[in-house]
């Protein structure tokens, strides 16, 4: 039987197998000759060339979308003006045509009003009228031409880059395994050339080199070859064009080499340029940890329903359901999801996550209460100021989703250069290929031109900056810094001002007691005892400060909303919180302005006293002073209080500092920096509209889940040293990248023109290449021989 292709998958089929059409067009299924007939109505033919040689899945007309589609509605937002958005992931794309044929059909359906598919990950984004269109009938125009979407989801698209990530490694294991091993055999062809060596040792010494390339060529270099078609299609030159081009060539000449045994194998030059070149691709599968959205983590944070008070009672309501004016009920451990003003009730809150301040907030009747807050004790009633889509918490996470990221968009060197390279080596292997034929004869042109290829293949000029990336990728792990995108380093090594959080960065977030006065030593284990029945983080620092735990045990202990606590030890009171408690117990003090206190009062009597503070990370004033020197302009954002932000700021001799920041100010505040390569240091949820908004973002280790994904470099050790060490690491890769991109633009300047003229042949290229390439690791490597830990001392 004879076989022919589905006009749609561009599957075989045997004929008698296939449905045809008027015109003799012939489908393996129906579902693809209902999508082709799609196609063709509305006039996307231009798909079918775009797709080139590619083939699909064949298309199951019976899918059924009605399963996904409840999940679907969960998952999209809608304003007042039925404006509606969702992030879909299309299945069954497989190449750009497939991406070019979506975007077509959904922009050419009614009421759709933005479609943006990623390449990367097939992640699309659709905004649409639903007065005009509804979500069940965009999933259908989908559903029709071959594809399927189903809502976006996290975790889904971590499994699917960890199988990515997997088959990268397969592939590199592959090419580094026969790199290793035909290097050994070349090493013993290279000696037979100027030595001497039998036909038949050189021929079987050829047929395990091909045996070894082959794989490398085909199977780790299938990347290059996808770029390749991309750069045809696209018509945009690029590196894998000239990668595929020599190491292809070279492959072909040698297959006739060792088939004729005339000339020289170059199959050692093609598995080291395909290798070599693939670690660099690897380099960035490797470097990037999470995908994750920073909005789906912002969004998993916050409840759908909240606790209302009205004439029936306490009930719930949809977070999307509260207006102004109704009264929101919060006790200990709720989270304020919309603005308002306490109307009964006093609670202390947690505003670390809006404002990084390390001090819980005491908040009454009639204070503003803001939404992101979190209520540490007590019970609070308050009136809804806004609903929850103009809510402060909401507004951070627009912010965050409209934030234009002004990430900078460096290439490197190699990279600017690589097309006009890699069209120019072509181009001038074409020409010296003409006239060495014209000259000389067909033989003569091909080796001459495969020389002209192999040593000025993009080897060393492409290694320039991933093998310098990656030294210093593996240096940075090492002192516990992780670059989460390669080329972070780079945008790191070019920023010139440094912004710092001040809680959980400069100072190490968590309260400790920094003066203690123990008026009644032997009743040391009943201040214990109070200290440990309290979850207050005040309370907790104290004990901590207190260490062993004691066996008293304490009756009628109550927990008082933004004071204390209390508790009852034989038949005698106990008191332990703030001045204001002691104050309403009828027992006075001076309190402390702009400082922490917790007192201990036993029937009426102060029987202990402790000063509380935020202490500064350890070599946090040297590692300012080092950065200062190397020339980096420094300043404080914090919500803290002023006096606080203050003091610190003077110890550190920082100048330039602001107090009592809300996030969005942050954002403000850097976007409104006259320079544009700023780096913001943060450790929180409050950091992270800021870092949005800077060059590099860098978050120390134990902050918040948001702000690691959010950043580009993460300090694991949660020390400041690890920031001066990353600056160092960066700086020093910049400059290796740098020698190295200038070492091989002259290596291919002086080499090119003697191969063009015939004096190199290709086993001299591929020597030349292989030592070019070895001078770039050589000279990359050097970077761990740097020592970034400074040697200056306060």
């Amino acid at each position: 039987m004879s076989k022919k292709k589905c006009e749609h998958c561009r599957l075989s089929f045997d004929e008698n197998l296939m449905l045809s059409d008027d015109n003799v067009k012939f489908f393996c299924c129906t579902g693809c000759k209902n999508v082709y007939e799609i196609v063709h109505t509305q006039g996307f033919d231009e798909f079918y060339s775009r797709l080139g040689k590619t083939t699909l899945n064949p298309v199951n007309s019976n899918q059924n979308i009605s399963e996904n589609i409840q999940s679907l509605y969960q998952n999209y937002v809608k304003n007042d003006n039925q404006i509606c958005k969702i992030n879909l992931i299309i299945e069954g794309i497989h190449c750009a045509a497939c991406i070019w044929l979506n975007e077509k059909v959904l922009f050419a359906t009614k009421g759709i009003l933005q479609v943006d598919i990623n390449a990367t990950n097939n992640k699309a984004m659709i905004v649409w009228d639903d007065t005009e269109i509804g979500l069940a009938e965009i999933l259908a125009r989908i559903n029709a031409i071959g594809y399927r979407a189903y809502a976006y989801d996290a975790q889904r698209e971590d499994s699917r880059l960890t199988t990515k990530r997997r088959e990268f490694y397969t592939k590199l294991l592959v090419g580094v395994f026969c790199v290793m091993n035909i290097m050994w055999i070349a090493v013993a062809q290279y000696s037979g050339y100027f030595m001497g060596i039998d036909a038949q040792t050189r021929d079987i010494l050829n047929f395990a080199e091909f045996i070894l390339a082959t794989p490398v060529l085909f199977y780790t270099g299938s990347s290059f070859f996808a770029g390749y078609k991309i750069a045809i299609k696209s018509k945009t030159p690029n590196m894998d064009m000239l990668i595929a081009t020599g190491a292809t060539l070279a492959y072909i000449y040698s297959l006739y080499a060792m088939f004729s045994r005339k000339g020289e194998v170059y199959f050692d030059s093609v598995a080291m340029i395909i290798t070599f070149v693939f670690a660099g691709k690897f380099l960035e599968i490797l470097s990037k940890k999470r995908a994750n959205d920073t909005i789906d983590a912002l969004n998993s944070m916050i409840i759908s329903q909240i606790n209302i008070k009205d004439q029936d009672g306490i009930k719930t309501k949809q977070i999307d359901e509260v207006r102004v004016g109704d009264i929101v009920v919060l006790k200990a451990g709720d989270k304020a999801l919309i603005d308002g003003v306490i109307v009964s009730g006093e609670a202390e809150f947690d505003y670390s996550c809006l404002n990084g301040e390390s001090l819980p907030v005491e908040l009454k009747v009639g204070d503003e209460l803001k939404s992101g807050s979190i209520c540490l004790d007590g019970y609070v009633e308050y009136e809804a100021k806004a609903e929850f889509k103009n809510s402060l918490l909401n507004k951070i996470i627009t912010m965050l989703e409209n934030a234009n990221l002004k990430k900078p968009n460096i290439q490197t060197l190699a990279n600017q250069l690589s097309a006009k390279f890699s069209i120019t080596i072509l181009s001038i292997a074409l020409v010296t290929f003409c006239v060495w034929a014209y000259l000389d004869g067909f033989e003569i042109a091909l080796i001459t031109a495969i020389s002209v290829i192999v040593i000025a293949c993009p080897c060393a000029l492409a290694l320039a900056t991933p093998v310098s990336t990656l030294v210093g990728l593996s240096v940075g792990l090492k002192n516990s810094v992780i670059f989460k995108e390669a080329r972070m380093i780079e945008s790191l090594a070019k920023c010139d001002t440094i912004v710092f959080d001040k809680t959980g960065t400069l100072t190490k977030g968590k309260l400790f007691v920094t003066h203690a006065e123990i008026f009644k030593p032997e009743l040391i284990d009943l201040i214990k005892a109070i200290a440990n029945v309290s979850n207050h983080p005040v309370s907790k620092a104290v004990a901590r400060h207190l260490t062993n735990d004691s066996s008293l045990k304490l009756s009628q202990v109550k927990e008082i909303p933004a004071r204390g606590v209390s508790g009852m030890y034989n038949n005698k009171q106990i008191l332990a919180g703030n001045a204001k408690l002691l104050m309403q117990n009828e027992i006075f003090t001076n309190e402390k302005n702009g400082v922490s206190e917790y007192f201990v009062a036993f029937e009426k009597e102060i029987i202990a006293k402790f000063d509380l503070s935020d202490e500064l990370r350890q070599n946090a004033k040297k590692v300012i002073d080092e950065i200062k020197n190397l020339g980096y302009d420094t300043h404080i954002l914090s919500g803290d209080k002023a006096d606080v932000v203050r003091s610190v700021a003077h110890e550190l001799e920082i100048n330039q500092f602001k107090a009592e920041v809300m996030p969005d100010e942050k954002a403000f505040y850097i976007q409104n920096l006259s320079s544009k390569n700023v780096l913001m240091v943060g450790d929180g949820i409050n950091d992270t509209l800021a870092m949005s908004y800077a060059s590099v973002a860098v978050c120390m280790g134990s902050g918040a889940d948001v702000s690691l994904q959010k950043s580009d470099v993460v300090l694991l050790n949660d020390d400041l040293a690890s920031l001066l060490m990353a600056i160092k690491i960066s700086k020093r890769t910049l400059k290796t990248i740098k020698q190295n991109l200038a070492f091989s633009l002259c290596y291919n300047a002086l080499t090119i023109p003697l191969a063009v003229l015939g004096y190199v042949i290709p086993l001299v290229a591929a020597v030349s290449m292989s030592l070019s390439s070895i001078i770039v690791i050589l000279n990359a490597l050097r970077i761990k021989k740097c020592n970034f830990v400074s040697k200056r001392r306060n």
